[in-house]
């Protein structure tokens, strides 16, 4: 927040929410403001969620492509005849994240799939099989670059909406807050 008490000002949703100042007076903040700071690190949490996923979506059907060419799954048929099983819900490893819990939905999706789709514009991967290896190579590397980056933002962004949470917690916990005015919003 800034000194006067409203959200820090930017452009975007991400430089407001990983904005230096964002949290800064949180403690002497009204409730209801530490709320609209969690609530809005929680629509950009939600956003840069559904970003990485179609980022890994495109990885997934890239590296099938490529495992299909080096005669992994999936050898003797198409891409297309596999789509399925490799945009399946497999484990990719050991969970990292958090578990957070969410029924907010993205907001600007055709603008995140055009941004997802910009990234490996000179490559498209509608055909992976007439692009070339190389291409395919190319292109994986961009996407995990910026899954990369998507990553470690998004772990900023929770520990924004993790600084919020716990101060509202500690309100209650403490008294400044009382638990029959949530009664009372609902």
């Amino acid at each position: 927040m800034s000194a006067d008490g409203t959200p820090a000002q930017g452009t975007r949703r991400i430089d407001r929410v990983l904005a230096e100042d964002y949290l800064t007076g949180l403690a002497e903040a009204p409730l209801g403001d530490v709320r609209e700071l969690r609530d809005e690190a929680e629509q950009e949490e939600v956003d840069l969620s559904y970003i990485r996923r179609l980022i890994q979506g495109r990885m997934d059907i890239v590296r099938a492509e490529l495992n299909r060419r080096e005669g992994g799954s999936n050898a003797g048929g198409s891409l297309i005849d596999g789509l399925a099983q490799t945009l399946a819900d497999e484990p990719r490893g050991p969970a990292r994240g958090l578990g957070r819990h969410t029924t907010i939905e993205p907001s600007r999706v055709d603008s995140h799939r055009r941004y997802v789709e910009a990234l490996v514009a000179d490559v498209d991967l509608t055909d992976t099989a007439a692009r070339s290896s190389d291409e395919l190579h190319h292109a994986m590397r961009v996407l995990s670059d910026e899954e990369q980056v998507l990553s470690a933002k998004r772990r900023q962004v929770q520990n924004v909406m993790d600084a919020c949470s716990a101060e509202i917690t500690r309100r209650y916990r403490d008294g400044e807050a009382d638990v029959s005015s949530l009664l009372n919003e609902a």
